[in-house]
């Protein structure tokens, strides 16, 4: 994982002032629209590519954390995500559908990099990453209409080739690809050049893209400036809640301490990537959806750098007893 994903909060915030100066010139706003899906889709291929999804077999290995992180990822957390919506955002259906979108999607990235910082189990980490790949790109779209279809209007047929276009073609495109690479070179080497150069510049396309999408729709942010005091509650309790869920789940259930981390890291971190290629190809006319999905990072990465301060100074005291 590249080293600047650790600062991606502060990142962040750069490309969204970037994007909101350059938005001042007319010729920049008027055509910066059409840039922003090119640079999420080469992004997501970026991202794709990186995964070894012939090794989905490899978090099966682990039955008891492979099953415990999904129980907790694709069944609990949908509902404490509809809970804390209902109660929070019912009245910012809009910022309710971003914030659904964010926190039904499991980070496939750079969870990692903070799973090393406290000392988890990166392997074992790792290990799970394709699995939930394949079931979030599954189960986004089902739980956008059961959980967020009362709250806004959705075109069916549109999702269907949102989801198409924003993450089907990528994928399928990076498999195909990553396949073809490996046989020519072998698989040592493409982790080793191909994979390392593709995680390093994802990172660039996803920060463009952001600065395409405050150059054209800046206007919207600074018209919006209390999304950030709206969302941040119901982020906080979002982490807070599965934080500590987390950590009775692995003592409860025996994992020692680089498992425990392992299992309340991969159920905190979100895909915000993903989640905002849909929105942006599904919602073009919703913008406020598109800025939730960003401003979520802005709360999340602080939150889990500081998870992983709290669990490596947490690991002196006690630990998870085996079973």
């Amino acid at each position: 994982m590249q080293i600047t994903n650790k600062f991606q909060t502060i990142v962040i915030l750069i490309m969204v002032v970037l994007g909101i100066l350059l938005g001042q010139v007319e010729f920049i706003r008027s055509y910066s629209n059409y840039l922003i899906m090119p640079a999420l889709n080469i992004m997501l291929f970026l991202v794709f590519i990186q995964i070894p999804l012939k090794n989905i077999v490899d978090s099966f290995k682990n039955i008891k954390f492979t099953l415990t992180s999904i129980c907790i990822n694709f069944i609990w957390t949908p509902l404490l995500v509809y809970i804390l919506g209902k109660f929070f955002l019912s009245t910012y259906p809009e910022l309710y559908l971003g914030f659904l979108m964010l926190m039904v999607t499991p980070c496939t990235d750079w969870y990692i990099i903070f799973t090393e910082n406290a000392k988890g189990n990166v392997a074992l980490s790792t290990s799970i990453l394709p699995l939930n790949l394949i079931l979030q790109l599954l189960l986004l779209p089902i739980y956008i209409f059961l959980l967020g279809g009362s709250s806004i209007s959705i075109d069916t047929l549109e999702l269907g080739k949102s989801v198409i276009y924003s993450l089907i073609i990528p994928l399928f495109t990076a498999i195909v690809v990553r396949k073809i690479i490996i046989q020519k070179v072998g698989e040592s080497i493409f982790t080793e050049k191909v994979a390392s150069k593709a995680c390093y510049y994802q990172g660039y396309f996803l920060n463009f893209a952001i600065t395409m999408m405050f150059s054209s729709q800046g206007k919207i942010l600074l018209e919006n400036s209390y999304v950030l005091l709206i969302l941040l509650l119901p982020i906080l309790l979002f982490f807070i809640i599965n934080f500590i869920l987390g950590k009775i789940v692995g003592k409860f259930i025996g994992f020692d301490y680089s498992d425990g981390v392992s299992l309340i890291l991969t159920t905190l971190a979100r895909n915000s990537p993903i989640a905002l290629a849909i929105a942006t190809a599904a919602f073009p006319s919703k913008p406020l959806i598109s800025l939730a999905l960003i401003i979520g990072p802005l709360i999340e990465l602080p939150i889990l750098f500081l998870v992983s301060k709290i669990l490596v100074s947490s690991k002196f005291k006690y630990s998870y007893p085996k079973i």
